[in-house]
């Protein structure tokens, strides 16, 4: 199974977790999420190895979480995940997908857990 990094190459977090599996011999497939969301069923699938809900993968700084209201508990499961699908910069990052578990990258030694 590959591994996977949802990449944001202006990241410098997301770089160092890049070069961080680099240096253990691991070639991952690299997804820059901002040209490349993941679909919602993508997203969906990487909550759940995270164990978290939509709304914890934000970034609520960035305006399409102000301007979307996507802080209001009226916004649905649903809702949030295509969110994060339509508008991927409110995707917290980077996330590494290794053998059916996620870590995200913050920092980057977080992925070790998962190795």
């Amino acid at each position: 199974m590959q591994t996977v990094i949802y990449h944001n190459p202006r990241c410098s977090k997301s770089r160092q977790t890049l070069e961080l599996l680099q240096a253990r011999g691991i070639k991952p497939q690299v997804i820059e999420y901002l040209q490349t969301p993941p679909s919602e069923k993508e997203i969906g699938a990487i909550l759940e190895m995270l164990g978290m809900e939509p709304r914890d993968l934000m970034r609520k700084q960035e305006t399409p979480f102000k301007e979307r209201n996507l802080g209001s508990e009226e916004k649905t499961r649903a809702q949030l995940i295509a969110a994060l699908h339509d508008h991927p910069v409110l995707i917290e990052r980077p996330i590494v997908v290794h053998q059916g578990k996620a870590a995200i990258g913050r920092p980057p030694e977080n992925v070790l857990a998962i190795l």
